[in-house]
């Protein structure tokens, strides 16, 4: 099972992006764009055209977590505005299976993601088309927040769902040096830290601490 960190910008300095994503860039799989449109979640980021200028300027592929309400429209523009990743929200998706065959149509990877309440069983019919599940470990919309223990039996179901099948198991929220092995024991291979990285003296070191506690 390959093993990915994905550090979160949502807690880094906006002010100074470059020089942020600079310090965790040769030791991260990806970088995680939380974009929230302070409607399907009451906080606000960036809009389309600030993330596209992330996504284009970053020296990491960009795992885009698309917190917004006009997923539907906005998850294709996103993988084709060069997101090696995009993930939209079950909750706000008309029609899922649509908009995740589309973004993988302009050459990403995609992704469906579930709030702590979304039951994952009303959406066994269309694994085949997901090429990561995003199960949230906190309420979306805030960075910092603590890690939802109760998470774990959904984390377990969806790696049996998941089986032999090559997707990916992501969680986000509350990821850190004192849960990310139990997130590991639950069985998800893909984990984005933000508070723990971008809050810490070295953002690097910490994307290499994380890391050794879940290849070892």
């Amino acid at each position: 099972m390959g093993i990915r960190i994905t550090p979160s910008i949502l807690n880094a300095d906006f002010s100074h992006l470059d020089q942020e994503i600079a310090k965790i860039s040769e030791v991260s799989d990806l970088l995680h764009l939380d974009v929230m449109d302070n409607v399907f979640v009451p906080n606000f980021t960036f809009d389309f055209d600030a993330a596209t200028s992330i996504i284009a300027k970053s020296p990491l592929p960009v795992d885009s977590h698309l917190m917004i309400a006009d997923v539907d429209t906005l998850g294709p523009a996103y993988a084709h505005a060069g997101s090696a990743s995009v993930t939209i929200h079950a909750e706000s998706s008309i029609d899922p299976v649509k908009t995740l065959r589309s973004i993988k149509r302009e050459g990403a990877r995609a992704g469906l993601a579930f709030k702590p309440g979304t039951d994952i069983e009303d959406y066994l019919d269309i694994v085949a088309e997901v090429d990561m599940f995003l199960i949230m470990t906190v309420e979306p919309g805030f960075g910092g927040q603590k890690f939802m223990q109760s998470m774990a039996e959904k984390v377990r179901r969806t790696r049996a769902l998941i089986g032999d099948r090559p997707i990916w198991l992501q969680v986000d929220g509350g990821i850190s040096l004192e849960t990310i092995e139990i997130a590991l024991d639950w069985g998800a291979d893909t984990f984005v830290a933000g508070s723990a990285v971008f809050n810490a003296a070295d953002p690097a070191e910490m994307v290499n601490r994380l890391r050794a506690l879940v290849t070892q």
